[in-house]
Parts: C-alpha cells; structure tokens; sequence
C-alpha cells in the first residue's frame, strides 16, 4: 500500500493530462483537481476559447491542444472517442513526456492499446482504464477496470492507482483480452435490445409513456423499467455504444445473435408454435437462472415506482395487458446461444446491466410470468406489429455494425434520439433514481447467483 507520504509527493511533483473534456473526461478533469492533484486538459482545438471561457473557475488547467498536455503530463489519459482513438494518439502520442504513462477510457481496448503500442515511444509505460458506469452516475463504489499492458514498475503502477483513488472506485485488474470480452459479454446485447426497443417506438412514431385508450398496453411495471433505459440510452452521445459495438471484435457476433434470436422467436410467435417455443425458452431459462438464489435485483414495488406515464385521456381503468416481452426473450436466449453466464461478470457490472440484467429475472423468475407471457405471444397478438418493428430494427443495428460503419451508425441513433429528445430531463430524472436504488446491490452480492 502507497503511504499518505508518497502520495503527497507525487501531487506535489506530478501532473496529470486529461486529453479530451468530454463528459467523462471532464468527470475525470474535476474529480483529479478536487482532490489536490495538478490536472492539464484539452479538448479540440477550435474550441479553446469557448472552453476556457467556461471553465474558468474550474482547478484544472487548460490548454490548447494535446501537445501541450503530452509534453508535461506524468499519466495522460486519452478521453476520445474510439472511432477516433488511433488518430489521437498519432497526433499525440509522440509528444508524451519521457517515461511518462498513457492510457485511455475507451470501452474497446483493442485499438486502444494497438494505438499506443503504434504511436507512442517505446520508454511511455501503457496503464489503460475504463470507468464502467454513465457520467451522471455517483463513481464510488462503481466498478472501474485497470489494465497494467507496459508498465514493468510497481512503483509507477502505484502511482497511476494513487490517481484514480479519489474516484472511490472498486478497482477490477484485467487484461486486454479480458476487458473486451466482459464487456462485450455485459453489454453488446442488451445494448441491441434497447436500440433497437427505441428505434421501432420511433419507426411507429409511438410515445408509449403517454397513455390513451390505443396506448394502455404499454402500461406496467416492465414496461416502466424499458422506457426508462431506452430513453437513457438515446439521451447519451452515439459513440458510447458505437465504439464497444463496431470496434469490440467480440461484440459483433453477440449482436448477430441477437438478431437471430428475434427474428427466429418471432417467426415461433406467428407460426403459433407454443410447444418449440415453450422448450427453446425453457432451455434458456436453465441455462441462464438454473442457479439463481436469493433474491431478485428488481421488485414489484421498485418496477412500479419510477413511471414515465403522462396524459390519460379516458376515464376507463388501466390494467396491465400481458405482453410477448420479444426484447427480454431474446436477451436471455442469446445468451443461452453464445454460452455467456450473465452472472460470471458481476464485478465488471455497469448500474445499466444490473438494471438489464434485473428485468429477464423478473420476467424468467417470477411465478407465472413467463408461462403467460408465452400464451401472448402465441395467442395474443396485440404486440404482433411492435414486434415485427423490433425485428426489423434489431437486424438493422446488425447490419450496420457488421459493417463497421461509424456514419451510419451515428445518423441512424441521433435520428431516434431526435425523435424522444423531449423527454429525456424528465426521463433522466427517474432513471437517475432508479439507478441509485439498483447500484445499493454490489456487485460481488450477486456472486451466490452465479452458475457453477
């Protein structure tokens, strides 16, 4: 353990370079010069004026651009996006202090590290990073991935540590190799479920918050809980979910499948073939919850509270219509597919995916649930068009992901994004709350869930 000694010295000696005054990369500028280390930051040169206008009462320095930070900075942390980490870094990288430290927060590692190894000189130690959680989300407590790639030094690996101390993070130390696949493992599929839940809302221009006698069906507890992350997802930037989707080599084919799961449940749905779905589901279920103990991450009371519903126009009761939960089905089945046990990676968990992974539990495990979700599916066809809206949709998030194309892939998001831009305060108000409550469940509780 570092003393308190040493790390005086170090904020005393030390500077840290922020490149890129993102969201995170702000979250990181801010908390760094809070807690009484010198902090150097940039963002995009053309707009340094504007920047420092406005955080001109912040602790951090600014600067023009990343050679100044380079040039001075001990540890410097590449803050960008990963579409664009590799021509960073070449512009950059070469000015890197002597022995200095880089890293990035990209949720890929791959190019991340493939740029540092390219662009940097060969003394620079490489120690990279990745907050697993939102900029808006409290970072104590939350799970935050360190990956020790070139850095020889236990004494500078302490330092590096030393700095990311003030964010009060629970530290995970992974390769690489590891990150990428648990990442991917956690989010590439239920960040395809809800895209592609918010790209058909858009295509069949439905608000399903906003209740009238043709859009009760969309009441309920569940359905809160989609909304909710939906919506939360399309108010943050695109290239969150692009970079771990096009440049995570693990992603792609855990976004096919995906796909391949709606589209091939949903043809069960209209083929009225119960008994294939019954048994395709059911092994689902085994594989997935055949362990599960204890109690579930979301409950009856938590599903209820945080509702979106706005503007009833009838006087006629509201009662929860059952639904064929396409998007929560396939989850599950997908990772029955690729083999991936949701529980093996708690510790790397972002509040999202304990949210994600919250409501296939309560859909798969509580009594009744799914047996009647399974009859609506079959019989009931009042979600028949959502559904094929979702199918399309998710199949067209694979498409454009099997083609690693950032452009498209920003104007097909920021088009639905415009669509429910009206909501987000409010729905990032209740999302906000809901996530606090979820985050009291750590992670490593949920270990005695996991398979053998």
């Amino acid at each position: 353990m570092v003393s308190e000694e040493q790390v005086k010295k170090w904020k005393a000696t030390k500077t840290i370079g922020i490149i890129g005054l993102g969201d995170m990369g702000l979250l990181y500028a801010t908390k760094f010069s809070e807690a009484g280390w010198k902090v150097v930051c940039c963002d995009k040169e053309a707009l340094y004026d504007q920047l420092k206008e406005k955080y001109a009462g912040c602790k951090f320095e600014l600067v023009v651009n990343g050679h100044y930070v380079s040039r001075v900075s001990d540890y410097t942390i590449y803050s960008v996006e990963a579409e664009n980490i590799d021509k960073i870094v070449s512009m950059y990288g070469p000015s890197t202090k002597l022995e200095g430290i880089v890293g990035g927060q990209t949720s890929c590692k791959y190019a991340e590290i493939a740029a540092f190894e390219k662009h940097v000189p060969s003394d620079v130690r490489i120690v990279s990073v990745h907050s697993l959680h939102g900029p808006r989300v409290n970072s104590e407590g939350q799970p935050l991935v360190m990956i020790r790639h070139r850095c020889a030094s236990d004494a500078e690996f302490d330092f590096a540590q030393s700095v990311l101390a003030c964010l009060k993070s629970k530290i995970v130390y992974l390769t690489q190799e590891e990150h990428d696949r648990i990442t991917a493992d956690t989010q590439a599929v239920t960040h395809a479920a809800f895209l592609s839940m918010g790209a058909a809302w858009a295509k069949l221009k439905i608000y399903p918050w906003i209740l009238g006698d043709d859009n009760d069906k969309w009441y309920g507890g569940l359905e809160n809980v989609k909304m909710n992350i939906s919506l939360r997802i399309y108010s943050n930037k695109w290239h969150v979910y692009a970079g771990l989707a096009i440049t995570n080599p693990s992603a792609h084919d855990q976004i096919l499948q995906y796909a391949t799961s709606c589209t091939e449940l949903y043809t069960l749905f209209v083929k009225r073939n119960e008994n294939q779905l019954i048994e395709r589901v059911k092994k689902a279920k085994e594989f997935v919850f055949n362990n599960h103990k204890g109690f579930l991450l979301l409950d009856d009371k938590l599903l209820d509270k945080y509702s979106l519903f706005t503007n009833r126009n009838s006087s006629k009761p509201i009662q929860t219509v059952p639904n064929s939960h396409l998007s929560l089905l396939a989850i599950v089945d997908s990772w029955h597919k690729l083999g991936i046990n949701p529980y093996d990676h708690m510790i790397c968990s972002t509040p999202l995916f304990r949210v994600f992974l919250g409501v296939t539990e309560y859909l798969f495990l509580t009594p009744g649930l799914l047996e009647q979700t399974i009859k609506a599916a079959v019989f009931d066809e009042s979600f028949r068009k959502d559904d094929l809206e979702f199918v399309v949709a998710a199949r067209d998030w694979s498409s454009i992901v099997s083609f690693a194309n950032f452009d498209i892939y920003r104007r097909r998001f920021e088009e639905i994004q415009k669509f429910f831009e009206p909501m987000f305060p409010e729905a990032n108000r209740i999302g906000n709350e809901m996530l606090k409550t979820i985050s009291r469940y750590a992670p490593e509780s949920n270990q005695k869930h996991a398979n053998a």
